[in-house]
């Protein structure tokens, strides 16, 4: 079962039509607009295995309007892929009720920033 998450200032129609990550204007942070739902999770996660990680290692998700479950599993991955290059990842900005069912499913932790450390494994 998904389940649903919107912040309370957004809505889904207030979403842009295009979501995904892009590069801040520095190009050392990915940035998050739009929505991340089961409608959109394929399309999402592909685009971000063609980017090279932020070179921060920031993720910031503050743009993230409405998401589901699905959006749990974009930041594992996206985890697990930092921790395989042994590189840095910190997800920031992210809603409070993400936060909340990553806590009931027991993966709050797994969402922390990780560390390089220099031996091809995250920690």
């Amino acid at each position: 079962m998904l389940t649903q998450l919107c912040p309370a200032s957004a809505s889904a129609s207030a979403a842009p039509a295009e979501s995904g990550f892009v590069l801040s204007d520095d190009g050392g942070a990915w940035l998050f607009r739009g929505t991340l739902t089961f409608d959109n999770v394929s399309a999402v996660f592909a685009a971000s295995r063609t980017m090279g990680l932020p070179t921060t290692g920031v993720v910031d998700m503050s743009g993230l309007m409405h998401a589901d479950s699905s959006a749990l599993a974009v930041l594992l991955a996206l985890s697990r892929r930092a921790a395989a290059e042994d590189r840095p990842l910190s997800l920031g900005g992210l809603p409070e009720p993400l936060l909340a069912l990553a806590r009931v499913y027991g993966i709050d932790e797994l969402l922390a920033p990780t560390t390089s450390t220099g031996n091809g494994v995250g920690s």
